[in-house]
């Protein structure tokens, strides 16, 4: 588990770098990705 977790820390560094953005931003842009999945989820399976 602890692999796990250590490459999923390397992966967000990663694109923080890559996006060049803090954690907040970070933490911005996947709940408005959730958002967005969600709106198509509900869109195309629930309506």
């Amino acid at each position: 588990m602890s692999t796990f977790v250590a490459s999923h820390k390397k992966y967000i560094k990663w694109w923080k770098k890559k996006l060049n953005v803090s954690d907040y931003g970070l933490l911005w842009i996947s709940f408005i990705k959730g958002l967005i999945i969600g709106l198509l989820i509900y869109h195309f399976f629930i309506k």
